[in-house]
């Protein structure tokens, strides 16, 4: 029995599966983990406090753990120390962009990209990533993501350059002022977490041709500032995350105008994951 993890910033999906079953034996969700924005005590505490008890009965074989955040040496660490802590079993821990990969192409060569609270792309050879431009983060970065359109989106709003109806729309799903809104940006420990969640109230405005311009323009920002940059002529580009879906038929419009074809477009890597591992 193995544990697998798939985790954004904003939520992580867990999944026991048994070695001769590639069906989870109990699969659960909690809030997103990742180093960058959260202390190793923080991770323990949320991993022990959130996922049900039956995670813990007895000790499992490896643990699998793939997040946001885990690209380098020292936030690494801070995950393997958190997960080992409590699961007290050997634990390995990737990126979220190689549980992309492996599970969006498996054993299959292609790019593999990210379309959720953040944005990230990368091209595999099969085995490994071998090309990834930086995604530099919501500040820098992250074009395309739902932080990036959440930070567009509520720009505008407090700019006033947002249509007044949707303007309007919006202050009154989510019943805050233009200060409780800065607050809750510039205050929050996970600002691009808040950021993203506004941007799903565009999901419901898709008739509003500001709407699907923004979109539009956000989307094209990822292909000009990331995918241009891989130079790829294949044609196993393929997406995952909250984002990609809720606006796939204008990702797959943004992708025909930049000459290319996208063959899959998922929510979750974790079916990719689960699948890869029992044959690895």
């Amino acid at each position: 029995m193995k544990v697998i993890a798939d985790s954004s910033s904003t939520r992580t999906q867990w999944a026991l599966i048994d070695d001769n079953n590639q069906q989870p034996v109990e699969s659960a969700l909690t809030a997103g983990l990742n180093p960058y924005f959260q202390t190793r005590r923080e991770i323990s505490h949320s991993i022990r406090l959130e996922l049900p008890p039956s995670f813990f009965r007895r000790r499992w074989g490896p643990v699998y753990f793939y997040g946001a955040g885990c690209a380098n040496p020292e936030k690494i660490k801070i995950m393997e120390q958190s997960l080992t802590a409590q699961f007290k079993t050997r634990v390995f821990v990737e990126s979220n962009l190689l549980a992309a990969a492996r599970g969006l192409l498996g054993d299959e060569p292609g790019m593999a990209c990210i379309l959720g609270t953040g944005s990230n792309s990368c091209l595999y050879d099969g085995e490994q990533i071998v090309q990834n431009v930086r995604p530099l983060g919501y500040i820098l970065g992250d074009e395309g993501s739902g932080a990036f359109l959440g930070k567009r989106f509520v720009a505008d709003c407090l700019k006033e350059i947002a249509p007044a109806p949707l303007r309007e729309a919006f202050y009154e799903r989510h019943q805050l002022t233009v200060d409780e809104i800065m607050d809750g940006v510039y205050t929050n420990s996970l600002p691009n977490k808040t950021l993203s969640q506004y941007s799903f109230f565009l999901a419901e405005a898709l008739d509003n041709e500001y709407v699907i311009q923004l979109i539009y323009d956000s989307f094209m920002q990822f292909f000009v500032r990331n995918i241009a940059s891989y130079r790829y002529n294949g044609d196993n580009l393929c997406f995952v995350g909250s984002i990609a879906t809720t606006f796939e038929p204008i990702l797959h419009r943004v992708a025909r105008d930049f000459g290319m074809t996208i063959r899959k477009v998922v929510p979750s890597t974790l079916p990719g994951l689960i699948n890869y591992h029992s044959t690895h």
